[in-house]
């Protein structure tokens, strides 16, 4: 993408972003808190109790400097009066402390309560989408927004509640006490420039927003791009494009730079304008308060009083920039978060979908059509069956839909016409859940977790012993290798695998999919990684495994389908034959063809 382009992208989704209402996205965040609503009662009225105690100490610095002005001959008050006022000084600055501590206390299991349930609530609907968005997202980006938006869900409360509200709070109790206690001016300076201050927070935050939906976008999309250089780090080093790769992140870091110049400009002319108000408003409030000293309607308690006041309340008013600012991102982020949960489920399950039943395993492509793309389809008016216990196996080019039948049996997608049925049962009015159990794959691309080898091949069935994971890595050929290595069954792979070899990292898979031991079994070009020799020795295991199983092979190799009790020839998403391989043979059509051009080059594809 252009940077150009790009940039205009940015603005559209920062335009987007900012056009989505900010009470939306905590009207989605209360449902949330309101299960902890018994805590944020408790910690609301901890915050009341310590913003009292804070306005207090100014009333009490008042009295202690009025009690040191005492008349000749007072010695004894001037030694009782100032020690009193001094212990009720320190209770109330411990109280504020304490009280202040105990509203953290008590609302800490609602803050991590929330942002566990929402991340966990995340996480579980991105394994529920499509394969379709899983194939389009880029993992860096996404993984940007989550961390983002959980952290989001912590500034959010933690600033609301902490912050905001407490200073709302003592604004409201400082007002009432200048207007109460001395005129209404005190008041009306205080009030304007708080009000003053909190437009102009809001009207300059509002405006620079947009940099920092930049600096979000373009630090994404620099974090997308390090880790596809990073996970690709064999093919940009067999094409020696590390300084492409250096290149490409480079363009990204110096459109973030140009960002976060903007935003750094912005906050500092925020900054500025923030002081120039609160200096205003201390200078004026100083002046009346020195006036009434002099002209003996205000002791000199007073001006302490409401110096102290003005301290106590524009030092937090001085953070509202920076609060106004974070709550804002925070919105923002979090509101990206709720839009990945709010993101379309292209395959869910029917709402009175119940657990598919297997009885014998049979399975139907009944006149299945489909299309990842409408302008594109895929498979037409695709129909045959698995009868119970039996394998049939799919051959033909590559791009025939091969592999789009193994992905509708499992339904990463949905069928766009026809059915998929498992013992007469449509897939599409089941649950997904029960379908997946029921069915095991090895895959043609086997990716593996990053951690040991007896994890992956106990990933079939979570919970199963080291005896059960030993006895499928044996029937997949694989235990001799693993038991040859320094750590055994906890040999680390690596990331996606990398330290195992393609055929290794094969071998791992039919282990795992022989541990979970389902009653249907998909092999999509299982031993394809593997040479011939091990090739030749799986295939009589997954034979042996097969035995009582309903099985779809998906094959390049002709060779190793032979004994399929029925071979689908796909020729341009189309059944152009079916039969025995003698059958298919002795009719010399698309399938001798493919036959004969293998029989002469093995490796080639039958296209």
């Amino acid at each position: 993408m252009r940077p150009t382009v790009a940039l205009r992208a940015t603005e559209a989704d920062a335009a987007s972003s900012a056009g989505r209402s900010d009470w939306a996205t905590l009207r989605k965040l209360l449902p949330y808190l309101w299960r902890y609503r018994w805590r944020v009662g408790f910690a609301l009225a901890f915050m009341l109790i310590a913003k009292f105690a804070n306005v207090g100490v100014p009333l009490l610095l008042k009295a202690l400097v009025d009690g040191l002005s005492v008349p000749p001959g007072g010695a004894v008050a001037m030694l009782v009066v100032p020690v009193g006022l001094l212990m009720a000084y320190g209770a109330l600055r411990l109280s504020t402390t304490v009280f202040a501590e105990l509203r953290e206390l008590v609302f800490a299991k609602a803050t991590e309560g929330t942002a566990r349930s929402i991340s966990l609530q995340v996480f579980r609907h991105l394994h529920a989408l499509s394969l379709r968005f899983h194939l389009e997202r880029q993992t860096g980006g996404m993984s940007r927004d989550i961390e983002r938006g959980t952290r989001a869900v912590h500034s959010l409360i933690s600033f609301s509640l902490y912050s905001v509200l407490p200073t709302l709070v003592e604004v409201v109790l400082v007002l009432t006490i200048l207007a109460v206690k001395f005129d209404a001016g005190f008041a009306w300076i205080t009030g304007v420039a708080v009000v003053l201050y909190a437009i102009f927070t809001v009207s300059v935050t509002e405006w620079r927003t947009k940099f920092r939906l930049q600096m979000n976008e373009y630090d994404s999309r620099a974090h997308s791009k390090a880790i596809d250089a990073l996970l690709n780090y064999e093919t940009v080093k067999y094409f020696n494009n590390e300084d492409f790769e250096t290149r490409r992140y480079d363009e990204s870091l110096e459109q973030l730079r140009r960002a976060a110049l903007k935003s750094k400009t912005s906050l500092s002319l925020l900054n500025a304008g923030q002081q120039l108000i609160i200096v205003v408003a201390l200078v004026a409030i100083l002046w009346r308060a020195t006036q009434g000293v002099v002209a003996g309607t205000m002791t000199l308690g007073d001006l302490v009083m409401v110096n102290a006041f003005m301290i106590q309340l524009y030092i937090p008013l001085g953070f509202l920039g920076t609060l106004y600012r974070e709550i804002k991102q925070s919105l923002t982020d979090l509101d990206k978060m709720f839009v990945l949960l709010a993101r379309h489920r292209e395959v869910d399950d029917a709402p009175d979908a119940a657990d598919l039943q297997v009885r014998d395993g049979s399975v139907r492509f009944e006149n299945v059509s489909f299309a990842y793309d409408p302008a594109r389809p895929i498979l037409h008016d695709v129909s045959f069956e698995i009868p119970p216990g039996k394998t049939v196996a799919v051959v033909g080019p590559s791009g025939a839909g091969k592999s789009t039948l193994a992905r509708l049996l499992y339904r990463f997608y949905d069928v766009s016409g026809g059915a998929i049925t498992i013992d007469g049962q449509d897939i599409r009015k089941v649950t997904q859940t029960s379908v997946r159990r029921a069915i095991g794959i090895v895959p043609q691309d086997t990716v593996l977790f990053n951690d040991t080898v007896e994890y992956n091949i106990a990933y079939g069935r979570p919970g199963a012993s080291r005896e059960e994971v030993e006895a499928v890595a044996r029937a997949a050929r694989i235990h001799d290798f693993i038991a040859a290595t320094p750590a055994g069954y906890g040999t680390m792979v690596g990331e996606r695998g990398l330290k195992l070899s393609g055929g290794e990292k094969q071998r791992v898979a039919i282990a795992r999919t022989l541990l979970k031991n389902p009653p249907i079994l998909i092999f999509d070009e299982a031993t394809s990684a593997l040479d011939s020799a091990n090739e030749r020795a799986i295939q009589d295991e997954l034979r042996s495994v097969s035995v009582g199983k309903t099985t779809l092979v998906i094959a390049h190799r002709l060779s190793t389908v032979v004994d399929a009790h029925r071979i689908v020839v796909l020729d341009q998403g189309r059944i152009v034959e079916t039969g025995t391989h003698d059958d298919l043979l002795a009719r010399n059509g698309r399938y001798a063809e493919m036959w004969q051009l293998q029989r002469s080059d093995p490796d080639r594809d039958p296209a």
